[in-house]
């Protein structure tokens, strides 16, 4: 009978190239496209140009100079030291974009002013010579005065005096719709390009460069003694990566140089008169000629780093500044300013290095541009691209359907490395960048489904496992089963010939998932069996039987030990019993266990028991201590009575967890009221703060201190207005220990300096916690965040807060002198007591209740 056409290889091919071509035109590979590219850049050598250097604002200048940003008469200092040095060309990076004002200039200039309008300079020719002249004197040390607290002019008298200093503009790259608010200053305009060139032959879809949306430009009394300005215009792919860089960019109809072209313009002794922009192709600077994308970007080269060194010299701003290194080094280079100190500007991701400083970018651009080691997308790649595609497509339609499984492998493979050599030797030998993923993928992927679909074509099913197979599958399964590692018996056992054999060992299994808790998995096993044999002993029942207990409540909830309850032997469930407490419901997880809805039958009594599976979260070597630690906070827990304190009735230990039974709480934790969009009133807040004081107080003085303090330990039911703190005694649990897991208990945001750094903790940690807490709660944001735990736990110990009223200004100043004295870094400075914060707290309500009253009594205008 003939095949019908649809059925063929040839068409089948043919369908699989259409489809991956189709996905490739969509982008669906681009991001592998990205992957090779960079692992071009990385596998590509040359040699950086040496007239570049990087004169870093690293940590240790912040650290010796002082916090960012510095005074402006510092940067006027360097560039004074480097133009002695003989540098060509000095690359500010920094933007100056705002004036910067010494708040003792303000009292000179007023004085100036006093002084300018006074009776003093009315004497008349009476007046005593020595009068005069202290009259004289005290006018020219008041203008004196003044110039010295100018930092801006300092600055702009060193660009003056510098005249090789080209300052950075931020140029947002974006859409702009309508017209600039203002016309750009002319020490900036002067910077444009005007050279501007559009071939339609080259150019046929009149590609422009790059819009840009917003401009931020350097001050007049620095930008006008500038050698010139360029802009600093980031364009990172999709994936968030820097591999390329705007040369020129658009602002309304104006075109203007990056800081990247403006550097090398000056160090070959160009102006931007000498720069010719062949639209949609390239940018020339004299007589040499840089190729660009359409958008005039240009892929930049990336040098790799030597022997962990970067490719570049780059020396400490601070080292420079103190004559540590000679100006001289800096003979006749291009000079790169700019940070690299953590927490100064934000790092780039390139294709060499995660986290690259802006400044090290713009040094491998200006590099690029001057040896000319940019990457080129040629001319003809569009063509070869689609020629290779279409033989590939060829390859895969007519030659694959007829070629042996063998032979086909080693051709497919055969063509796919030498596009992989294709791409790596254009791109490392002649900064040739040709993009052939797509092809690889249609050629690899292609193969791949033909020949599976060739495969299930000529198969009729899976041939059936021989004896030898299938014992050794039952003999490792059931080892494994005897082992405990039940989930590998289960995966083993599923390859077996249905039989009855097959079914005896899948119920035995599903039985041990029973006995483990595992009642989901338990019911997975039956499901494979009723595919087999639907009518096999009570399978039935024991499906129904196992959905039931999933929906029940699960108890030790811990990733490997997910179920657990109990049953009744009749086959029938019953709500299961921690000791002598029945749980209803589970109402929530945490960390290393669950909370659950429980019920003391003898007294009807309501609590809610919180689990901790410590078997499964510690070592066995300390397993025991762990649990002594245990029973012994929940019983000192335990004796704590207080209003604003949850009350726990009972602690014990079954079905392998620990567990603590107290009072149920209505409400929910303090979580939500820590979020900016969800801030109580603040005498609300003040009021909770003040009741968690009064709490700690009394616990600290029993003893006890709860070293967890923070919105989720604190349940609040607002209808009520009732509080309660939770979870005393909990933390202290792994203070010596290391779970399983790597666990760290307790949460670093809220943490104290002291209980960081691993020292004895007491009642002022906790109103550390508390104050840390009141922060958010009043400004809707933590006073400490970073990106990764190290710098977080940085920030906490050693630098200073934020200031409330800095975020939220309507807060009462009494709120926070309060909160600074909560988180004052060193302990004594604290309050040593919750009674005395809480005093603290009912003036600060009074203060605010006494203004109210003010407020509402005057009478109105």
């Amino acid at each position: 009978m003939k095949q019908a056409f649809w059925k063929k290889d040839w068409f089948a091919g043919l369908a699989i190239c259409i489809l991956i071509i189709s996905l490739g035109n969509l982008g669906l590979f681009d991001s592998l496209e990205r992957d090779a590219y960079d692992f071009g850049v990385r596998s590509s050598e040359r040699a950086p140009s040496d007239k570049v250097a990087v004169i870093s604002i690293d940590d240790v200048s912040i650290e010796n100079i002082g916090r960012w940003p510095w005074p402006r008469d510092i940067h006027a200092e360097m560039h004074k030291i480097l133009k002695k040095g003989g540098a060509k060309v000095i690359g500010q990076t920094t933007f100056f974009v705002d004036p910067q004002m010494d708040p003792g200039m303000r009292h000179i200039q007023d004085l100036l002013v006093f002084y300018g309008n006074s009776s003093l300079l009315e004497l008349g020719p009476n007046t005593s010579p020595s009068l005069n002249a202290d009259i004289e004197k005290l006018g020219k040390k008041l203008l004196a005065a003044e110039l010295d607290l100018n930092t801006d002019q300092k600055l702009a008298d060193s660009l003056t005096d510098t005249g090789n200093v080209v300052l950075a503009m931020h140029m947002g790259i974006g859409a702009s719709y309508g017209k600039p608010d203002n016309d750009m200053p002319n020490y900036v305009t002067r910077n444009k390009l005007t050279n501007v060139k559009n071939n339609p032959v080259t150019n046929p879809d009149n590609e422009l460069p790059l819009p840009v949306a917003f401009v931020l430009y350097p001050i007049q009394i620095v930008g006008t003694q500038a050698d010139s300005i360029g802009a600093l215009a980031a364009y990172p792919d999709t994936d968030g990566s820097i591999r390329s860089e705007p040369l020129v960019v658009d602002y309304f109809d104006q075109m203007y140089p990056s800081l990247s072209l403006q550097l090398a313009l000056r160090s070959l002794n160009l102006s931007a008169k000498d720069v010719t922009i062949n639209l949609g192709e390239s940018v020339q600077l004299g007589r040499l000629s840089i190729k660009t994308s359409p958008n005039l970007l240009m892929n930049t080269f990336f040098y790799n780093d030597i022997n962990d060194n970067s490719a570049f010299t780059v020396d400490s701003f601070y080292d420079v500044l103190q004559g540590k290194i000679p100006a001289s080094k800096y003979k006749g280079k291009i000079v790169l300013i700019g940070a690299t100190a953590t927490g100064v500007g934000d790092t780039q991701v390139t294709p060499i290095d995660a986290n690259m400083a802006p400044v090290l970018t713009l040094a491998h651009s200006v590099s690029s541009i001057l040896n000319e080691d940019f990457f080129i997308e040629p001319e003809w790649s569009m063509s070869a691209i689609a020629g290779i595609t279409l033989f590939v497509a060829l390859y895969i339609i007519i030659l694959l359907p007829r070629l042996k499984a063998g032979l086909s492998a080693f051709i497919t493979l055969f063509l796919f490395i030498t596009l992989f050599i294709t791409h790596y030797i254009l791109m490392t030998d002649s900064g040739l960048w040709l993009q052939l993923v797509n092809p690889s993928i249609l050629l690899v992927v292609g193969h791949l489904l033909l020949t599976t679909k060739r495969y299930l074509s000529t198969e009729k099913g899976k041939l059936a496992l021989d004896a030898e197979s299938a014992e050794s599958n039952r003999m490792l399964g059931l080892s494994l089963q005897g082992q405990g590692q039940l989930d590998a018996a289960f995966d083993k056992f599923r390859r077996l010939p249905k039989s009855p054999e097959a079914l005896e060992l899948l119920y035995n299994l599903a039985l041990d998932f029973e006995r483990k808790r595992q009642f989901n998995k338990a019911g997975s096993v039956y499901q494979v069996m009723k595919d087999i044999d639907p009518k096999f002993r009570d399978i039935k029942q024991r499906i129904n039987r196992a959905s039931a207990m999933e929906e029940t409540v699960i108890l030790g909830g811990t990733n490997s030990s997910p179920g657990g309850t109990l049953m009744l032997d009749g086959g029938g469930v019953e709500k299961p019993m921690l000791g002598r407490y029945e749980v209803e419901k589970e109402l929530g997880k945490g960390a290393m266990g669950a909370v659950y809805l429980g019920k003391d039958p003898k007294i009807s009594r309501v609590v809610a028991i919180k689990t901790m599976a410590l078997s499964q979260e510690f070592e066995e070597d300390e397993l025991q201590d762990v649990k002594d630690r245990f029973f012994r906070e929940a019983e000192t827990a335990g004796r704590l009575s207080h209003p604003n304190i949850v009350t726990i009735y009972d602690a014990g230990e079954e079905h392998d967890l620990a567990y603590i039974a107290m009072e149920f709480l209505k409400g929910g934790d303090m979580v939500q009221y820590g979020k900016a969009d969800k801030l109580l009133p603040v005498t609300k807040v003040l009021d909770i703060i003040r009741r968690c004081a009064e709490g700690l107080d009394y616990a600290h003085k029993a003893n006890v201190v709860h070293r967890d303090i923070k919105p989720a330990n604190i349940m609040y039911e607002i209808e009520s207005d009732t509080l309660k703190i939770t979870d005393f005694g909990i933390a202290r649990i792994t203070d010596s220990s290391k779970t399983k897991t790597g666990m760290v208990l307790g949460t670093p945001s809220y943490m104290s300096p002291e209980q960081l750094a691993g020292k004895k903790v007491d009642g002022k940690s906790d109103l550390f916690s508390l104050g840390v807490m009141m922060f958010q709660f009043m400004t809707g944001r933590l006073p400490f965040t970073g990106d990764s735990m190290a710098t977080l736990m940085y920030k906490i110990a050693n630098e200073a807060h934020p200031k409330p009223d800095s975020i939220r200004p309507e807060l009462p100043r009494c709120v926070s002198v309060i909160i600074n004295r909560s988180l004052a870094k060193d302990p004594t400075k604290r309050y040593q007591t919750g009674a005395q914060m809480a005093g603290d707290l009912r003036k600060c309500l009074q203060i605010i209740a006494q203004n109210k009253n003010k407020a509402q009594a005057k009478p109105k205008s």
